[in-house]
């Protein structure tokens, strides 16, 4: 039994929750429940058996929760990777039924386009069978996951388009996420001594597949999400590529970074790719990992749009909502669907909407070198745009969410 997105940080005590009533009520089936952020998962004592994990068991970029001298069920980052390999995958007809399904949804929210960050090869064949069987029509950007089976041969073969299906690089992670406590941070999390996370790889790792995809012209995109980090891949990213180009290697969502950081992104020319409403689903509890100083320079999108001068805007579904109008609402409020804080959550981190529809529009068409082909309305682009209900430019603040998608359009077919 798979499942996903439980959060312990909504929950009255905060904690990660353990397997023991999973093997109360499922002794003899196997259950594995994610996390809402992907980066920890409980599994109960069969699928623990089925994958061999004991209290003893150890991996490189990932924990094994044990109390007491017991497993909790807790995996952490990598840790997760020794249960999913026996999780059998859907079958192809499955997966085409669930890509036009969210296809739907997407297209109801007037999205006609989405960066697809980290698939297999398996998946990109199942997009382009479904695409074939006209039943995938939406316009996909994706990036290959980190595996090293891939890399000389999509090196060799580069950017590779078919039809609405678009690959363009390697999704790279290099930590896990702060609400699990995988960030990669440069000093202790606030709320637990001596521990600052960890990267999921060695620094070699990542500077070797840096140094590989330099010649070719695929992008790297990194997630990073502490301080150390980011750090870390800039000056990676930074050794590699050298002063300012027009690579667009990426950090997908630079949530903490140092204050004497910032500057590497224009320095290099590394374009931050962020999430509005990660900033205002964590507000509630990002202070207890961090402390007041380092969330002063934490989702400060304002800042890191300072350093190129655009910065794509997405919503990182299903780790949030798929509805790009929160993401909106986010950029320019700083507040989530409660309409709480009251005055924004650090203010001057704000984007102006102008800054936000660019961010969602053409700059994340940018992001991927399709400025030339989508992104707005002109001459020669896809006809891809969307009627809404009122003018997200001056409607008041307060009812920006209250926003209805009337008709969604993509290359000038009425699809929503």
């Amino acid at each position: 039994m798979y499942g996903r997105s439980w959060d312990q940080n909504d929950w009255v005590i905060k904690e990660f929750p353990t397997k023991e009533k999973l093997d109360k009520l499922f002794p003899n089936r196997p259950v594995y429940l994610k996390r809402i952020d992907g980066h920890a998962a409980v599994a109960n004592q069969k699928a623990l058996d089925i994958a061999g994990v004991t209290k003893d068991s150890k991996i490189l970029g990932g924990e094994i929760e044990v109390k007491n001298g017991k497993l909790t069920g807790i995996l952490v980052d990598n840790a997760m990777t020794l249960v999913e390999k026996h999780i059998p995958e859907i079958e192809d007809k499955m997966a085409i039924q669930y890509f036009s399904e969210l296809q739907k949804e997407c297209f109801s929210y007037g999205l006609t386009s989405l960066h697809d960050c980290g698939i297999t090869e398996r998946t990109l064949d199942r997009l382009e069978k479904a695409q074939s069987q006209g039943q995938l029509q939406m316009k996909i950007f994706a990036l290959m996951e980190d595996n090293p089976d891939y890399y000389d041969r999509w090196i060799k073969k580069g950017r590779y388009t078919n039809k609405n299906i678009t690959v363009g690089g390697f999704k790279v992670y290099s930590d896990g996420a702060l609400g699990s406590r995988g960030a990669s941070l440069r000093h202790d999390y606030s709320d637990k001594k001596d521990w600052r996370g960890f990267l999921l790889s060695d620094r070699t790792h990542f500077e070797n597949l840096a140094r590989k995809l330099k010649n070719s012209d695929l992008q790297m995109c990194t997630h990073a999400i502490g301080d150390s980090a980011n750090r870390t891949i800039l000056q990676i990213y930074g050794d590699v590529l050298g002063a300012k180009n027009d690579r667009r290697w990426r950090i997908e969502h630079a949530q903490i970074v140092d204050k004497n950081d910032f500057d590497l992104f224009g320095k290099y020319s590394i374009i931050p790719s962020v999430q509005p409403t990660h900033a205002t689903s964590d507000m509630y509890w990002a202070e207890d990992r961090l402390g007041k100083d380092r969330l002063k320079y934490s989702y400060a999108y304002e800042d890191l749009l300072k350093q190129n001068g655009w910065l794509p805007l997405g919503t990182d579904f299903p780790v949030e909502e798929i509805n790009p109008l929160k993401t909106f609402y986010s950029a320019v409020a700083r507040k989530d669907s409660k309409h709480y804080p009251e005055d924004g959550f650090q203010k001057e981190n704000a984007l102006t909407r102008e800054q936000a529809i660019r961010g969602m529009t053409i700059w994340a068409a940018k992001a991927a070198f399709q400025e030339n082909e989508i992104g707005s309305l002109e001459p020669g682009k896809s006809a891809d745009f969307i009627i809404v209900d009122q003018d997200l430019m001056t409607v008041p603040e307060v009812k920006i969410l209250d926003t209805k998608v009337l008709e969604t359009y993509s290359n000038g077919k009425k699809v929503f």
